[in-house]
């Protein structure tokens, strides 16, 4: 019954251990279309990330969830060196088409792409030097990996595994949606997509499944209306589900992840975030600094 109703996943997975919500190749289409390009991002976001890079003197990025590619290419065509991994081979097949067609700039020719699991990341990925001088997990990213042993083991095991790739001085970006707020109120908080420009959207439907009086997990149910083309239908919907992090606990988690050498600082909707404000934001942004 879970299973028919809260589906976690398309049919198949991408990597051992680590559900792909895309692997039937349909969901990555729409999703593809859903946030476009890069001239598709919003200038608040890739500001607001470019600037944060800068200030900590961010060189050598790791994209630890890059699905198709958006965010890493927008940070190459920046200047960064950036390797970008992913658990969903249906996803990373638009980043390595777009690192065939421009392979002949320098910055895309030396591009890594790799598929990767969080679970397995140090085994999958080779750290250079003493690691990389930052992080991200943009995108509502981290909350697909579910808690299915109900002890969180696995989201402590990679977020441990996501913090071991960061370099001493260097900082882990992720974010989760405001669950704080869906949890409370039954939706996700009215306001503009803060990432996309993209104008496909026409219902987002929210469930909750609590399992023993506590949330397990999340479902949006998608429509979106897209141009009819072969592989889309028009109007479309999929659904993808989400373990739903609170704030506060996030936090602890990436304390833990660092062994408690760290600083924190967390934002919403890439604004300072004070608790108790007046404005609800759609997303919490966690800036993470290691510092030893």
């Amino acid at each position: 019954m879970v299973d028919s109703i809260y589906r976690t996943r398309s049919l198949g997975i991408g990597a051992v251990g680590l559900p792909d919500q895309y692997a039937d190749g349909k969901a990555a289409k729409i999703w593809q279309l859903y946030i476009g390009d890069t001239k598709s991002r919003t200038d608040e976001y890739r500001n607001w990330l470019i600037k944060l890079l800068q200030t900590h003197g961010c060189k050598r990025i790791l994209d630890v969830a890059c699905g198709n590619g958006v965010d890493s290419i927008m940070l190459l065509e920046e200047g960064f060196d950036v390797t970008s991994t992913d658990a969903s081979d249906k996803m990373l097949k638009h980043a390595l088409k777009e690192r065939w067609n421009r392979r002949k700039e320098a910055i895309f020719d030396k591009w890594v792409i790799e598929e990767a699991n969080w679970l397995t990341l140090p085994n999958d990925l080779e750290i250079p030097g003493d690691g990389f001088d930052a992080v991200i997990c943009l995108g509502n990213s981290f909350p697909h990996l579910p808690d299915f042993k109900g002890d969180q083991s696995d989201q402590k095991l990679a977020l441990k595994n996501i913090a071991s790739m960061v370099k001493p001085g260097g900082i882990l970006i992720i974010d989760h949606r405001n669950y704080d707020h869906i949890l409370a109120t039954g939706q996700a908080p009215t306001g503009k997509n803060i990432y996309y420009k993209g104008d496909l959207t026409k219902d987002i439907t929210t469930s909750v499944l609590w399992v023993n009086s506590k949330p397990h997990m999340v479902t949006l149910d998608y429509t979106l209306e897209a141009p009819v083309s072969e592989d889309v239908d028009g109007v479309s919907k999929f659904r993808l589900s989400y373990y739903p992090h609170l704030r506060e606990a996030f936090s602890e988690l990436l304390n833990q992840a660092f062994f408690g050498k760290c600083e924190q600082q967390v934002y919403g909707d890439f604004k300072a975030f004070t608790p108790g404000q007046e404005y609800v934001p759609c997303y919490f942004i966690h800036v993470v600094r290691k510092t030893a």
